[in-house]
């Protein structure tokens, strides 16, 4: 069921107001559960997804399971073809791969684009247990990637509290909230309008990409709760007012 509250109008490039319903939405590293749950997603919205993997191959399979699921637009491709498709990037890779993955693309995101960073820094990374986190020199997994992004690339962290199995059941409704980080307003508000086309997710303005050391936490602290319980919990802020946080 779609959460009351926030509610973001569709804009265009320039940030005015526009009737295109259809964004391109790449996913690199989209053959993962988090890619794959979000790509079924945007493409029952009627988004076209591009899914990228190190295997061409391996992301074209994927993108024919998600358009069977789905009968959205959906193509596969490597990640760095994946990486020129669209305005905003979205990389959905375990925090193991996020460098290698940023050396590998230093040399295809141009200036101007957005990266949506959804990695977090669990020990897991290290043969170490889910619920922690390891420390990050920069601050948080989210800043390493701005430090590693070409320059005039603009880094948004989002998206690490959501539950990747639920995404990809359809007919589980969510009704959640999805922080997001990142040093400017209209960054963060051409992220969080595609985040808003996913019935159920609501965009939180979570500050500056800093604070993601915090958000970044939240995720091996839910993986501990739902452990607990033997569910796919998420995140809900209570008391926000109606509006659009981002203009």
């Amino acid at each position: 069921m779609r959460r009351s509250g926030l509610r973001l109008r569709p804009v265009n490039e320039n940030g005015s107001t526009s009737s295109e319903m259809t964004p391109t939405i790449p996913i690199l590293g989209g053959t993962g559960a988090l890619g794959t749950g979000l790509a079924k997603r945007w493409a029952a919205t009627g988004a076209k997804v591009v899914i990228g993997s190190r295997d061409a191959g391996r992301a074209e399979e994927a993108a024919a399971k998600v358009a069977a699921a789905t009968g959205g637009e959906v193509v596969g491709m490597s990640n760095e073809d994946a990486a020129t498709q669209g305005d905003l990037v979205f990389l959905t890779v375990p925090f193991r791969n996020q460098s290698e993955y940023m050396t590998n693309l230093k040399d295809v995101l141009t200036p101007g684009q957005i990266l949506v960073d959804c990695s977090v820094p669990l020990a897991a990374a290290i043969s170490g247990k889910a619920t922690r986190t390891v420390g990050v020199w920069q601050g948080s997994a989210a800043q390493q990637a701005q430090e590693m992004a070409p320059e005039g690339v603009t880094v948004v962290s989002a998206l690490h509290t959501v539950s990747a199995s639920s995404l990809s059941d359809l007919e589980t409704d969510l009704g959640e909230d999805v922080p997001i980080c990142g040093d400017r307003k209209v960054d963060k508000a051409r992220v969080a309008r595609l985040i808003d086309r996913i019935e159920g997710l609501r965009p939180v303005n979570a500050g500056p990409l800093e604070t993601s050391r915090i958000v970044e936490q939240l995720t091996p602290l839910l993986i501990s709760i739902n452990i607990r319980y033997k569910t796919h919990a998420g995140i809900s802020f209570t008391g926000l007012p109606e509006g659009d946080p981002f203009s």
